[in-house]
């Protein structure tokens, strides 16, 4: 089956079709809604019709938040696996189910206006920019994408198609980012100089050896389609659905998991761009008493991480961002409590400012100013609008932003702010590969010495490392043969 790259001229979307009068010279005809269902009924043609490219796990999840809002039609379901798209292909007995999401867009695409992408990290680039060039609205799971390349051809790509575009980070729709960003507005914390991000993660296994022993593939899965873009590998066990978040060749890690909930926050309140240096130190694990593991096809199992991105028009200095991940936490700060809860426990960001300090939980809920009693103290302005719904209104904001057209209403988290957020914490990512770079070999003993920290820096025009030419290939990798990004 043939790809859709070559395809550089977006389809007309179903409503437009039927606003320029070609379904009615067809023989169709428009019925009011209050003749077809009373006060409330919504209008098919006031639907957002959606393709689903990915089923099972958390596109079901997806599905089912765009079906809450009232205002979608979930009229198509991918899915590499059919064991694992099934409980979603029995709660929407209508859609029509496909296996090949080329074969969809293919045969479909003058039915569906949208598309939803929820599958591993290393195909959303793919899948996403070919429903843009079909000018399909997308709403993408976090990270936006597995590379650099990817996430800045997909932020271009969205103005170029003008289509409406969500990124999966509903915590960027909710009250707790906009309450920081109007307590940092009013000067209540002066001018931040340095944020701390951190995370438990990974809930899944890293810092280890791909594994040796190849198992069979369940008759419901096509390997293949699920490979998509990554190197051929024989399937293993428990790879599949989850752990593939471990392993470099698929996922993103800690931070391609948990980044975009969590460092959202600064970027909004900040308004961050694009980092200019990024270093890193990891975690290793030892393999037995005296030999330290080194394991470059996955993810460490921890790590710290640090970019410095330039001042901008909300703060007077650069700003330095910390990101840490495997349970490491920053000091707690002086004005916390001895008893009271750093973050939720296990994730949080906390904020410094030249005049005082703000944190939150995950998703940037729960903001609180420190010391805390100075959070019920503090009165400021509510300026920002709140989406109806909060975090659990992400999905219908992007439906209902669709159904508007491009430019028409706003959303939480378009490629315009997710592009460059991904692209922050992807360089994360560099630094940390980099580290491994870095590698010295074994010592003849069987001991393999730690990587050592390397400050990279970063070209952000040519998109390119300057002082570490071997961490580039890690910018933009190389598809699989019969994979092409069609940009």
């Amino acid at each position: 089956m043939k790809n859709n790259d070559a395809d550089l001229t977006p389809n007309p979307s179903r409503r437009d079709f039927i606003k320029n009068g070609a379904m009615a010279a067809a023989g169709f005809m428009i019925v009011p809604r209050y003749v077809l269902g009373g006060k409330g009924f919504t209008a098919p043609s006031d639907k957002l019709v959606i393709a689903s490219v990915g089923a099972g796990g958390k596109g079901a999840n997806d599905i089912a938040s765009f079906y809450k809002s009232g205002k979608a039609d979930i009229a198509y379901l991918c899915d590499v696996d059919d064991a694992r798209a099934a409980g979603t292909v029995k709660n929407f007995p209508k859609a029509k189910y496909y296996k090949d999401w080329r074969q969809l867009f293919e045969k479909e695409s003058k039915n569906f206006d949208a598309v939803s992408v929820s599958t591993p990290d290393h195909n959303h680039a793919i899948i996403t920019l070919a429903a843009m060039q079909l000018g399909k609205h997308v709403y993408v799971q976090k990270p936006l994408t597995h590379d650099l390349f990817e996430a800045r051809a997909l932020t271009n790509a969205a103005k170029k198609y003008k289509v409406v575009t969500q990124m999966g980070n509903q915590g960027s729709s909710g009250d707790g980012v906009r309450q920081l960003e109007e307590w940092y507005n009013a000067g209540v914390i002066g001018d931040v100089h340095t944020v701390y991000c951190w995370t438990n993660r990974p809930v899944w296994p890293q810092g280890i050896p791909w594994p040796k022993t190849k198992a069979e593939v369940p008759k419901t899965l096509d390997w293949d389609l699920w490979l998509g873009t990554a190197p051929y590998k024989d399937y293993v066990e428990k790879l599949v659905p989850f752990n593939w978040r471990g392993w470099w060749d698929y996922g993103t890690g800690a931070l391609g998991d948990m980044g975009c909930h969590i460092v959202h926050a600064p970027f909004k309140v900040l308004d961050l761009q694009y980092a200019k240096d990024v270093q890193a130190s990891v975690g290793s694990v030892y393999v037995d008493e005296f030999k330290r593991g080194y394991f470059p096809d996955s993810c460490p199992p921890s790590s710290h991480v640090t970019l410095t991105f330039p001042k901008t028009n909300k703060t007077k200095h650069e700003v330095v961002l910390h990101w840490m991940d495997g349970g490491i936490q920053p000091e707690r700060p002086d004005e916390l409590g001895p008893n009271e809860v750093f973050g939720d426990g296990e994730n949080g960001i906390l904020f410094i400012g030249t005049k005082g300090k703000m944190i939150a939980d995950c998703y940037a809920a729960n903001p609180r100013l420190l010391p805390t009693a100075h959070t019920s103290e503090v009165h400021t302005k509510r300026t920002l609008p709140r989406v109806t719904g909060g975090a659990n209104g992400h999905y219908a904001q992007w439906v209902e932003a669709s159904i508007a057209g491009y430019g028409k209403m706003e959303v939480s988290s378009p490629f315009e702010q997710a592009g460059p957020l991904t692209e922050a914490l992807l360089m994360a990512n560099l630094a940390i590969r980099g580290y491994d770079i870095q590698q010295p070999k074994a010592d003849g003993k069987g001991f393999i010495y730690p990587g050592r920290s390397v400050k990279l820096l970063w070209d952000n025009e040519h998109m390119k490392i300057t002082n570490l030419d071997e961490a580039n290939q890690f910018v933009k990798r190389t598809y699989r043969q019969g994979w092409t990004l069609g940009v």
